[in-house]
């Protein structure tokens, strides 16, 4: 199954978000307090979900384009298999001093009839919600 965000604009330049999301360390100040046993390294990260340990390694990086993040089993096993892709494009009208990046993420996972049952309806609107926080921060960081 693929689930495609919406499109968000962010008053950042490229380089900067895809330099910020393409190191899990640069999640530590924010995740470590909030998710259980957080550990990163630039390329794979890991943490509990209830009771679960969930890894996560980055697999493919195109500078200020694409990051492609795709579960870790190093971490003991991700219950289902998925990967997950953030895209960015510079949107910056020419002669514009304000840089603006449109960016979506792109989620890939294998459910089993009963898990698409459970929780299918509910990852279309994770992958929004999950891009709209990122671009809140990205946003409230530039003012």
């Amino acid at each position: 199954m693929r689930y495609t965000s919406k499109q968000v604009q962010i008053a950042q330049p490229d380089e900067t978000i895809f330099r910020t999301l393409s190191s899990f360390e640069n999640f530590t100040p924010i995740l470590a307090g909030k998710v259980e046993g957080w550990e990163a390294t630039e390329d794979t990260c890991k943490f509990k979900v209830k009771g679960f340990t969930v890894g996560l390694r980055m697999v493919e990086r195109e500078p200020n384009k694409l990051i492609k993040v795709s579960a870790d089993d190093a971490g003991g096993g991700t219950p289902i298999p998925f990967t997950f892709w953030t895209q960015m494009k510079d949107t910056t009208p020419e002669n514009s001093a304000d840089a603006h990046t449109h960016m979506r993420i792109v989620l890939d996972i294998e459910l089993n009839p009963m898990m698409k049952m459970i929780v299918g309806n509910k990852m279309q609107e994770a992958v929004d919600s999950i891009v709209e926080q990122i671009a809140q921060a990205f946003n409230n960081a530039h003012h």
